[in-house]
């Protein structure tokens, strides 16, 4: 069960974290930036991922975002344990909400177990919370995987855009290496209403596709 107490990639400026060799491993981060001069929403977090051995609340990492603007986040699952991870987190503060999916390098796993099906039917039970807006992240990665995990991951792919359109659900974009097959991908299955290329890489030529059919694009970690 997710507590109020859970690894975020936050933490307060020069706080000292437990190295796992029983050393006090100091942490430093730069101080907070000016505040924006409009409020904004981080459309993809994931606040399960930790920073160093010590625990930080949610409230505390939503809380420092606030301070400069940014009024709140949504949280992002990439494979069962985070997605359930989501679904309890967005109920533990109103400034969360959610996305839930199978990572396109956890599908071929899920697939070799013989587990795609059952992981892909939760997936559509935890989109059914109310708080969960987007399915994702989901998408194609070239660059991590090869062989026949590719055709996993267009299976997923396709079945995690057929699950937000009928959940009518934003769809969250991982496109790694795979620009061309992603766009095809979209074409062929039909996109959603609302659709969001995190962590935008494309070149020109993609983005004045985006651009055309309307999907949004993410420029984070540029």
């Amino acid at each position: 069960m997710c507590n109020s107490l859970i690894p975020a990639a936050y933490r307060s400026l020069g706080a000292d974290a437990t190295a796992g060799s029983g050393r006090s491993a100091r942490q430093d981060y730069p101080p907070a930036p000016e505040p924006l001069p409009v409020p904004v929403i981080d459309n993809h977090t994931h606040l399960d991922f930790p920073d160093g051995d010590s625990p930080v609340a949610i409230a505390a990492a939503l809380d420092a975002a606030q301070a400069v603007g940014v009024q709140g986040a949504v949280q992002v699952g990439c494979d069962l344990e985070s997605s359930r991870f989501t679904v309890q987190a967005v109920d533990l503060d109103s400034r969360l909400l959610g996305a839930v999916a199978l990572h396109p390098n956890d599908a071929p796993d899920y697939a070799r177990r013989g587990e795609l099906e059952e992981a892909l039917a939760e997936i559509e039970q935890l989109a059914a919370h109310p708080r969960i807006r987007a399915i994702g992240e989901t998408g194609l990665d070239f660059f991590r995987t090869e062989g026949e995990g590719l055709a996993h991951q267009r299976y997923s792919f396709r079945r995690h855009i057929d699950i937000a359109k009928r959940l009518d659900l934003t769809l969250q974009i991982h496109d790694r290496d795979a620009h061309d097959d992603v766009v095809q991908v979209l074409r062929e299955e039909g996109a959603p209403e609302r659709v969001v290329f995190h962590c935008f890489s494309g070149d020109e030529a993609l983005a004045r596709i985006c651009n055309a059919a309307g999907w949004n694009m993410s420029f984070a970690g540029t």
